[in-house]
């Protein structure tokens, strides 16, 4: 079996071998493998959410250019997908995945590292920063 070096992030340090070190090494595998999963399903969220606002975004649209506001579109899906998919689908955050569709158009323009929470609260940053707050 190899030893993996230092500088990998799943390196396990040696301790001695008793049963208090066993305890220290499993331990240390359980929080990475937890880390390593929550990064995997945030990573999943964004790229689902992303492309929920682009299918949003083109039934929107329609083939047109700009799309026409007001056909009452996302109560309706918020209503379907909250029935069927609980929590997480409400108006507010479909308004949320679509612009998160329209400011990162090019999905390669998404920074994987960032998770969904991240995000939502950009925008409200960037408003905060400009100073055009409330």
């Amino acid at each position: 079996m190899k030893r993996k070096k230092e500088s990998d992030k799943s390196f396990i340090p040696e301790s001695p071998m008793n049963f208090d070190g066993l305890v220290e090494r499993l331990r240390l595998l359980v929080a990475q493998a937890r880390q390593q999963a929550l990064r995997a399903v945030d990573s999943i969220q964004v790229r689902t959410y992303w492309e929920m606002g682009r299918h949003i975004v083109e039934f929107e649209q329609g083939g047109m250019e700009r799309a026409q506001y007001g056909a009452g579109l996302l109560p309706r899906l918020a209503k379907r997908l909250t029935g069927e998919f609980g929590k997480g689908f409400d108006e507010r955050n479909l308004r949320h995945m679509r612009a998160f569709f329209q400011t990162f158009s090019i999905w390669d323009a998404v920074r994987h590292e960032l998770s969904w929470t991240h995000y939502r609260i950009l925008p409200r940053a960037e408003i905060e920063l400009s100073g055009n707050a409330g």
